[in-house]
């Protein structure tokens, strides 16, 4: 009985002592890390032989605000994460702006709302994107700037990706 009532009182102060640890603070920027860059082969919707792409990165969001919701009604469609399309031109990346780009399949997505409950609203975790691509050259080499807004309106750090070969099957880190 008395092993029982010291495990108790330990198993009290344990909890006690863990209730007071403070919760790590984070600004409310949120920040993101370029983790890598897949290439492989797939279809399309139409069955169609297809390069597949995808993008993977790390974020951290100290307010715990990242995220939207759909839209409803007649709101507009809003986007979080930006990209910016790099390709090889004569040697040296050269930012694409045309909006067009076979190789850029949409310059803007939305990160899915989320939220934390209870004290700690830092929120920590992976995304990844997936792009199609069905019009490249052999040769086509690119590269992603990436960065995200929260809804707060805090733009993260910007990132980048490797070089991308498109054609060629790979894992492209840093």
């Amino acid at each position: 009985m008395r092993k029982f009532k010291l495990l108790v009182i330990f198993i009290l102060t344990l909890a006690s002592i863990n209730a007071c640890i403070k919760v790590e603070p984070l600004p409310p920027r949120p920040s993101i890390e370029f983790t890598s860059f897949e290439i492989y082969d797939t279809l399309d919707i139409l069955g169609n032989l297809s390069k597949g792409g995808r993008l993977l990165f790390r974020f951290e969001d100290g307010d715990g605000d990242l995220g939207l919701t759909a839209p409803v009604g007649t709101q507009t469609d809003t986007t979080n994460l930006n990209l910016i399309l790099y390709r090889k031109i004569d040697g040296s990346m050269t930012r694409i702006t045309d909006k067009f780009d076979p190789l850029l399949p949409y310059d803007s997505y939305r990160i899915p709302f989320m939220e934390r409950l209870g004290q700690n609203q830092i929120l920590r975790g992976s995304i990844s994107v997936t792009f199609i691509y069905q019009s490249y050259e052999p040769g086509d080499t690119i590269k992603y700037q990436f960065f995200i807004k929260d809804r707060a309106e805090n733009l993260s750090n910007i990132e980048e990706t490797a070089e991308i070969i498109v054609a060629e099957n790979n894992i492209y880190t840093k």
